[in-house]
């Protein structure tokens, strides 16, 4: 049995026994150590249900499953089987998408302030109810988690995650496994905001050992001097799978628009950012915007990587769409900001 003990209010994590990730094993000295719970068998096959603990293996965060989302994952690194091409045919580089789970979660406050230099707070963002068309709302302690990210545990607390939310949407029920059962306002807020939360494709590609994932998420339309504008999200994640150290110096973005413009963007960092990857600390993530004058368009890009030598490489951003739903939409229902 792996115990999971936590210094008091500091989330780094300590284990007892298993394989666990580096950057959970880092803590400050002299910390009383509590028992926050015990580890559980990986899931292999099937999926976690909502009101699973867990620890994300890559951030080092606590956090609950509220509910399982099925993307459609675009892996540029797996080589599709070889087929001979039909007579006359030029070949294709279509990249097949498989079905794979993510979960929506609630992250535990208590970690956010400590896992911040990592991964931004996630936080839901949607459009405000008026004409206003950059005016951005959010909805903090969010996240979306990939199946293979969850280390799940079990925990005696009734209230083992911190975070407004969480009594609102779960209820402890002993008789459970888990023992964290769904609130009628969380079925009603799911159904409610599904186009906000909804996630449907995810694209992932390698360069160098620095592999970059990117989540595109569709937040609606405003109108805005007599023209529509349309705005998407996307959470992108760059994570370091080998053991040289290297920082991101410089982003280069381009953005095509139905409309039948193309726009470059250039910039040091990321959100005001030059992370440093290493093996340590082998991961980053954040979430930014964009908005374009028709109903859909494709964002594709690179990453200016720099060695500890100060040689420099780039690394690819893979093409991803972004498209639009038919309606428009309204703020997220119950809600009160």
């Amino acid at each position: 049995m792996w115990r999971i003990f936590l210094p008091i209010e500091v989330p780094h994590n300590d284990f007892i026994g298993g394989k666990i990730p580096e950057t959970l094993l880092n803590r400050p000295e002299g910390k009383i150590l509590e028992t926050v719970g015990v580890f559980e068998a990986v899931k292999q096959h099937g999926k976690y249900e909502t009101g699973q603990l867990f620890l994300h293996s890559v951030f080092g965060y606590r956090g609950i499953v509220l509910f399982p989302w099925h993307a459609r994952l675009y892996d540029r690194d797996v080589t599709p089987p070889i087929k001979p091409d039909p007579p006359g045919a030029h070949g294709s580089k279509e990249v097949k998408g498989k079905t794979h789970t993510y979960y929506q979660v609630l992250i535990d406050t208590r970690d956010c302030p400590h896992i911040s230099q990592r991964s931004q707070t996630e936080a839901v963002t949607f459009l405000a109810n008026h004409d206003d068309s950059r005016a951005l709302y959010a909805i903090p302690g969010l996240d979306y988690v990939s199946h293979e990210d969850i280390l799940p545990y079990n925990s005696t607390e009734q209230i083992p995650i911190q975070h407004e939310l969480f009594e609102r949407f779960l209820m402890f029920n002993p008789s459970k496994a888990p023992p964290f059962t769904t609130r009628d306002t969380l079925k009603a807020w799911q159904e409610k905001n599904h186009p906000w939360l909804e996630l449907s494709d995810v694209h992932r590609e390698t360069t160098e050992n620095i592999r970059v994932t990117v989540i595109p998420f569709y937040m609606g339309m405003r109108e805005a001097q007599n023209s529509h504008v349309y705005w998407w999200r996307y959470c992108i994640r760059l994570e370091n799978m080998g053991n040289e150290v290297v920082q991101l110096r410089e982003r280069h973005w381009r953005i095509f628009s139905l409309s039948g413009t193309l726009e470059t963007v250039r910039g040091r960092g990321v959100v005001g950012r030059e992370p440093v990857l290493s093996k340590e600390q082998p991961a980053f993530q954040y979430s930014s915007h964009v908005s374009l004058q028709a109903p859909s368009g494709h964002m594709w890009g690179t990453f200016r990587i720099e060695r500890t030598d100060g040689s420099h490489f780039d690394v690819r951003i893979p093409p991803f769409s972004l498209e639009s739903n038919k309606d428009d939409k309204a703020p997220p229902a119950g809600y009160t900001f």
